[in-house]
C-alpha cells in the first residue's frame, strides 16, 4: 500500500474524529443554551406568580379586619425595605407614614409591594404589576393619598425548591382631611421609572428628593392648582410565616 493512501485514510479518520468532536461541542453548547433559556422562563413566571400572590394577598383598601394570603416560590427571598411616603402642601411636608416595601428577590428579578403598587423589575427593566394608592382629580380639586403601612418590622425569608409564605393582615383604616393647598406625594423607591411614568400620566409634574438624607430617593409628584388633600392611612399589622 503506497504512503498516499494511507496517508489519505489516516487524514478521513481525522476528519471523522474533528466532526464528532465539533458536533459534540455544539450539542454541548445548544444544552447549555437550552437550559439558560428555561431557568430564565421558570424565573420569569416565578416572579409573575409571587407577583399575583401579593396582589391578592395585600389589599389594603378593600379589605377591614382579618385576611390572609399566600406567596408561594421556588427560589429566592422575600423581605421587608425600610421606605416612607410623604405628603406636601405648599412645599411643607404635612403628613409622612413609614409604609415600607415588601419585596421578593431572586436572581435579576425582583418584585416589590409599596404604597399600594407592586413593581416588577427584570435585567434592569422595571413596570408596574398595579398602581399606587393614589388619585387626583383637577375638576372636584381632590387628591386622595391611600399610605398602606405594613407595620410587619424586618422581614427575612428564603427558599429554594418550593417556598410558601402565609401573609397575614388585619386591617384598619383612618382618614384624615388635610385641608386645601397645593399638593405633592412624596414616595420613597429605589425603582422611580415606574412610579414616574405613573404620575406623569396622570397629570402631575414629577421631580426626585433625597428628602430625608437617607441615600433613597422620593419620586415626588406635585399636582397643579389649589385642592383638597386627604390622606388614608391603611394599617395593615402584617404578619409573615413560613408555611
Amino acid at each position: 500500500m503506497s504512503d498516499r493512501r494511507v496517508n489519505r485514510g489516516q487524514s478521513h479518520v481525522v476528519g471523522v474524529v474533528l466532526v464528532l468532536g465539533l458536533s459534540v461541542l455544539a450539542l454541548g453548547a445548544l444544552t447549555v443554551g437550552v437550559g439558560e433559556v428555561i431557568d430564565a422562563q421558570t424565573d420569569t413566571a416565578d416572579a409573575t406568580r409571587v407577583a399575583d400572590d401579593l396582589d391578592a394577598a395585600l389589599q389594603p383598601a378593600d379589605v377591614t379586619g382579618p385576611y390572609s394570603g399566600r406567596v408561594q416560590f421556588a427560589d429566592g427571598r422575600l423581605g421587608t425595605e425600610h421606605r416612607d411616603l410623604r405628603v406636601l402642601r405648599n412645599g411643607t411636608v404635612v403628613a409622612e407614614r413609614q409604609v415600607d416595601a415588601l419585596v421578593y428577590e431572586a436572581g435579576d428579578r425582583r418584585v416589590a409591594f409599596l404604597a399600594g403598587a407592586i413593581v416588577q423589575s427584570s435585567s434592569g427593566s422595571h413596570w408596574l404589576h398595579s398602581n399606587p394608592a393614589v388619585a387626583a382629580s383637577e375638576r372636584n380639586e381632590v387628591v386622595v393619598v391611600g399610605a398602606p403601612v405594613l407595620g410587619a418590622g424586618d422581614v427575612a425569608v428564603s427558599g429554594s425548591g418550593h417556598t410558601t409564605v402565609t401573609l397575614e393582615t388585619n386591617v384598619s383604616h383612618e382618614r384624615e382631611d388635610l385641608g386645601r393647598g397645593e399638593y405633592a406625594v412624596a414616595i420613597e423607591t429605589t425603582t422611580t421609572g415606574p412610579f414616574e411614568r405613573y404620575f406623569d400620566g396622570h397629570n402631575a409634574t414629577i421631580d426626585r428628593r433625597d428628602i430625608d438624607g437617607d441615600g433613597t430617593e422620593s419620586v415626588v409628584a406635585s399636582y397643579a392648582g389649589t385642592r383638597r388633600g386627604y390622606l388614608v392611612t391603611h394599617d395593615l399589622s402584617l404578619e409573615v410565616t413560613d408555611g
